[in-house]
């Protein structure tokens, strides 16, 4: 059951982390995108974080059916929540819709899609508090100071897409495209048994910047949403005796919450 809060479920002060982002930095700012791979992206973690991985990878086995997916789908796994994040603060929202309109996912906008709530244990997750601090930093260096918010309103989506013997699974059903927000961090959490899955990277004048797959636990892509389209390709069952799936947290950030739009 999906509960609707009124009030904010959590707050926690945070000790910002302090691995180099320069790199990362500088390719989104050059390119529209950075892709971390695991062993850079481990490296803004602490060992406290990283400690805690195998409580944090396990909550993407008790997600919630996607019952949005206007093409039947029934290959998507997901949770959802809000938060307000700025440096040295992280304070979850209160339990709300996630909303894109169609013209940025004409698929599954524009509609209000009330999604199982991530839980609490791991709204409050070191790895969690980790990952949104982490692109909180990068999001704060590429925004200029004028522009920047007091404290972002970014969601956390946990991913998790499925493919059986002769039926695929879509990351991104919508196909190419831009998510309707400032920023977005992809984090892989798990692949297994899954062929394909490659991410492809585009400009707004739609020529091809690159593709990568996220193969490795903790692979990272950074994006900056007004400047590039990005898609993944349907995985498949390597062995097709056994599922295949494909874990991410989706991290998208936004200078101010989306306005839903009222009753017609």
């Amino acid at each position: 059951m999906i509960t609707r809060r009124s009030q904010a479920v959590s707050f926690c002060s945070w000790r910002s982390m302090t691995g180099d982002i320069s790199g990362i930095v500088k390719d989104v700012r050059s390119a529209g995108f950075s892709f971390a791979p695991a062993e850079e992206f481990r490296a803004l973690l602490t060992p406290a974080a990283l400690a805690e991985w195998a409580s944090f990878s396990a909550s993407w086995e008790d997600l919630g059916a996607d019952r949005y997916m206007a093409d039947g789908g029934r290959y998507r796994q997901r949770r959802f929540a809000a938060f307000a994040v700025s440096s040295g603060r992280i304070v979850r929202k209160a339990h709300q819709p996630h909303y894109q309109s169609r013209d940025y996912n004409p698929l599954n906008g524009g509609i209000e899609r009330w999604f199982s709530p991530v839980t609490e244990a791991i709204a409050i997750h070191p790895l969690t508090l980790a990952l949104l601090d982490i692109g909180r930093r990068v999001f704060d260096a590429l925004t200029p100071a004028p522009k920047r918010p007091p404290a972002w309103h970014v969601e956390l989506h946990q991913f998790r897409i499925e493919a059986h013997s002769g039926q695929p699974g879509l990351p991104t059903p919508e196909g190419l495209h831009r998510d309707g927000v400032d920023w977005v961090l992809v984090v892989l959490i798990n692949r297994q048994n899954v062929e394909s899955g490659v991410t492809s990277i585009y400009g707004l004048d739609h020529s091809h910047l690159g593709d990568f797959t996220l193969t490795s636990p903790l692979d990272a892509v950074f994006l900056q949403d007004s400047r590039v389209y990005h898609g993944v390709t349907p995985i498949r069952a390597l062995e097709p005796s056994q599922v295949a799936r494909r874990d991410v947290a989706v991290i998208t950030f936004r200078t101010a919450p989306l306005s839903l739009p009222g009753p017609p």
